[in-house]
């Protein structure tokens, strides 16, 4: 059995202004969002860890580097990358909706397909990608116990879809920055979600 923590990363600028959409732009971390990385340290403390992986986004790897407790050797996987919203990014949702609402709601209604932003990826090719990734580790670490930081569309998708709920339900599912997720995936892929967005 594989036991995951997956990890969002901490506040960025544009998280704190407005909630502007990050995913693929690089945008660092504001001083409360590395607190909020020294507070997922000390929440992970006692956790031996196998392995941790990270986006290659300054964001995730800064919280990484911090919430591991500096551990040495932290694997930067490209397919942790958040979302790409295409057009979306730098935008807070009423301006994009403003716009062009159809294209939002079309992504709403039927992300597996559309293309967020009319530019970015789909749904299905976010899952597919995140997939690729834990199936592989679960081969490297088939009763292990690792780190995962990334991001709140990359990781909310991928629960969505293990736990068989339409893709266009993602956003029912809370991340919040810097916020805990505990699962585990068994020898078939099985997985189990046994805690949500904790912060203590």
């Amino acid at each position: 059995m594989l036991q995951v923590y997956l990890l969002r990363h901490g506040e960025t600028f544009w998280n704190a202004d407005g909630n502007r959409y990050c995913g693929a732009t690089d945008i660092g971390l504001t001083p409360k969002g590395l607190e909020q990385a020294r507070e997922a340290a000390t929440l992970l403390q006692n956790i031996a860890f196998d392995a941790v992986y990270t986006s290659p986004l300054q964001r995730a790897h800064h919280t990484a580097t911090i919430a591991s407790g500096h551990y040495p050797g932290i694997i930067v996987d490209e397919r942790l990358t958040e979302a790409s919203f295409g057009e979306w990014e730098g935008k807070t949702r009423a301006e994009f909706i403003a716009e062009n609402p159809a294209l939002w709601d079309a992504w709403a209604q039927e992300p597996d397909y559309v293309r967020a932003g009319g530019t970015g990826e789909t749904a299905v090719e976010i899952v597919t990608r995140v997939d690729d990734f834990f199936n592989e580790i679960l081969e490297k670490h088939p009763n292990g116990t690792v780190l995962v930081v990334a991001h709140n569309a990359v990781n909310r998708f991928y629960m969505a879809w293990k736990l068989g709920m339409p893709l266009k339900n993602y956003r029912q599912i809370v991340q919040e920055n810097s916020s805990v997720t505990l699962f585990s995936l068994d020898a078939q892929g099985e997985f189990s979600l046994l805690k949500l967005n904790c912060r203590s």
